[in-house]
């Protein structure tokens, strides 16, 4: 379906996309759930949109996340968009951290327009790296995974078209190491929330 309307690159946020707007504009608008299990937790998504337009409904979402995960795009002057001075990405980041996020998980997307660049990938590690750390975040307690949402490389098994990638370690708030090769495994690395059950 997300083909026939020419949107056959957003097919994993479709899934997620249910309003007739968001699909046919290929952006989120509304809020979003989508539940699934991992080993560890029950994880609920919360698809808040990235778009500037949208950027009230995108606060509602994460203020009630545990973790977020920034995807950036790695295209060519996409990335360098995202993190300039005014860029959404660095504006997600922020509000986020400020909102109460503590942890993060950094999604690197579009990995085969890039043909699967090892040296772009570090790139992006390293400007993210540093912008995430000015806002907050410690970089050492975020995995980095590169995915492509259009193929489905390293969302939910680990992709072949990336042999140099070696997967991602995280320090843990406890002071131990978690490692992992793909995005699902980075959800189930979140550190544990902890929930305030001993009070009224």
């Amino acid at each position: 379906e997300a083909a026939e309307l020419g949107k056959g690159s957003f097919k994993y946020a479709w899934v997620l996309d249910k309003l007739k707007a968001e699909r046919e504009r290929g952006i989120t608008i509304d809020i979003a759930l989508w539940k699934f299990e991992t080993e560890e937790y029950n994880v609920t998504v919360i698809d808040a949109p990235g778009h500037r337009d949208f950027i009230k409904n995108m606060i509602t979402g994460t203020s009630q996340a545990d973790c977020a995960i920034l995807i950036i795009a790695a295209g060519t002057g996409e990335f360098e968009a995202g993190i300039s001075k005014d860029g959404q990405t660095r504006e997600h980041a922020l509000l986020a951290f400020t909102l109460g996020v503590k942890q993060l998980i950094v999604a690197i997307n579009k990995m085969d327009t890039t043909k699967w660049s090892e040296a772009r990938y570090k790139e992006i590690i390293k400007e993210t790296s540093s912008f995430i750390k000015k806002v907050g975040y410690n970089p050492k307690e975020v995995a980095f995974v590169p995915i492509s949402g259009f193929h489905g490389d390293n969302m939910l098994e680990e992709s072949g078209n990336m042999p140099w990638y070696k997967g991602w370690e995280k320090e843990t708030k406890a002071g131990g190491k978690k490692t992992g090769k793909t995005l699902f495994q980075a959800i189930d690395a979140i550190n544990s929330p902890q929930r305030p059950t001993d009070k009224p």
